[in-house]
């Protein structure tokens, strides 16, 4: 087992994977920009580095900065996290040049799966359904054109190379495509330097359903209970929960065996998620698989026990699974809500500052909060607006459901606005209640209504 780790990552899960590495005995190493300084993984970890300015090219991207920090603190692995690195095989390929375990799969691997129009021909070889699309890259308008007009309109014109909502565009007629095929090209060379895209049929009425995986070095394979993460805006996901209320069990069993099938294809190392799309009839098609932890990782977490961080590092380490696929069961139900700092009543302004007052209100069974907030911390412009990862477990929905209200009822962060209110709103939504929520359930339902609340009251 390793005896040091660094943790290439800031905010919620750089402290989460620096508690789980002190619970296994690990020095945990956390890196940080200027203005990170004060920052709470900063004060948890044994020893710590900066890296840059605030800026994330110059500190959380800075790969020369990173290694140095590794090589020079002794550490003999990095945990990349969520974001920044963890999905960047040049960065997986120098630690290995370093002699560092890169916690996640190998360089090759991370390569092939981020490059969405690769992964979808790697899910075609091995047998897993597609969302009918583009053979190859699409460069050109005029070709762009002939493929969407035989795919159908609407399509969703899609970054290679994308992520994070980025180089993305649904279109809905050949006067829009020429209108944003060139300008969805530019931003995807500005966020990833890869301006290839592809063409995707849009599904409507669809629900946004992941399954994570775990295989490690000897070829074990786990799959864990579905998550449902249909309830989005701007295709960035707002709350998270396991299992899909409309999922069977024989149908949660097809899907993690389709799962493993393509994990074993990709010779795949460490944890990933392959996310799918479920239509009305539940067929599910592959969208795209994220090489690295997830931001809801918590609710699988909850639903299974078992604490998938510290199985990440036993795996990188050499170690077997800890578990069987029989030991991973699945009880009652979990969600969470991404706590972001922004201004709903203005367009999801993000919104700046330093938090005044703090009251998480954990405690009872089944709840978790995931952050590094505390009376004081600044919330800087430099970084991600998600500042807390809200998190009930009940023995069914409702019970999770009544815990996650009473959370988000009790729970005090004053000096920025937070989208806390937002999520009560949602949580009190009938169609959300239901379980029958689809990928455009809550811009074409929820928000029309809570704006038009929220504009009356003022």
């Amino acid at each position: 087992m390793f005896k040091k780790v660094l943790v290439a990552n800031r905010g919620e899960i750089a402290v989460r994977i620096i508690r789980t590495l002190k619970e296994m005995g690990i020095t945990a190493v956390a890196i940080y920009s200027t203005a990170d300084r004060d920052s709470l993984h900063v004060q948890l970890a044994d020893e710590a580095v900066c890296v840059g300015g605030p800026r994330t090219k110059d500190s959380y991207l800075n790969m020369k900065n990173i290694l140095a920090a590794a090589v020079g603190t002794g550490a003999e692995a990095i945990h990349p996290g969520y974001g920044f690195l963890s999905e960047n095989a040049e960065f997986a390929r120098l630690c290995e040049a370093c002699g560092i375990t890169f916690i996640g799969p190998r360089p090759a691997t991370i390569d092939l799966m981020g490059n969405k129009e690769h992964a979808r021909e790697q899910m075609k070889k091995a047998g897993v359904p597609v969302i009918p699309g583009s053979d190859g890259y699409v460069n050109r308008v005029t070709d762009a054109h002939l493929i969407a007009k035989q795919l159908g309109y609407p399509v969703l014109l899609k970054a290679a190379a994308g992520g994070g909502g980025k180089g993305i565009r649904r279109v809905a007629s050949p006067a829009e495509l020429q209108e944003v095929f060139e300008q969805a090209q530019q931003e995807a060379r500005v966020s990833f330097g890869d301006d290839r895209m592809y063409l995707e049929k849009i599904m409507t009425d669809v629900k946004h359903i992941e399954v994570q995986v775990f295989r490690d070095q000897a070829g074990h394979v786990l799959y864990f209970p579905e998550r449902d993460c249909s309830v989005q805006r701007n295709k960035q996901k707002v709350i998270e929960e396991s299992p899909c209320q409309l999922v069977t069990p024989a149908q949660r069993q097809a899907l993690g065996e389709l799962a493993v099938k393509a994990v074993t294809a990709l010779d795949y190392v460490n944890t990933g998620t392959l996310e799918f799309l479920m239509d009305r009839a539940h067929h599910f098609y592959f969208m795209e698989m994220n090489t690295r932890i997830q931001v809801e990782h918590t609710i699988t977490e909850m639903v299974t026990g078992l604490d998938l961080v510290k199985m990440q590092v036993q795996v990188a380490a050499g170690a077997d699974l800890p578990v069987c696929q029989a030991q991973v069961q699945m009880q009652g139900h979990a969600l969470e809500c991404r706590i972001n700092a922004e201004d709903v009543r203005h367009h999801f302004r993000p919104s700046t500052g330093v938090v005044n007052d703090l009251y998480l209100p954990v405690g009872n069974l089944g709840t978790r909060i995931d952050t590094a907030l505390y009376p004081g911390a600044t919330i800087s412009p430099y970084y991600d607006s998600m500042i807390a990862k809200v998190v009930a477990y009940g023995e069914d929905r409702a019970a999770a459901v009544a815990k996650m209200r009473r959370l988000l009822q009790e729970m005090v962060i004053s000096g920025v606005a937070t989208n806390q209110a937002f999520h009560l709103a949602i949580l009190q939504n009938a169609g959300w209640l239901s379980g029958q929520a689809t990928t455009n359930f809550l811009e074409q339902t929820v928000l029309p209504a809570w704006k038009e609340e929220k504009d009356e009251a003022l």
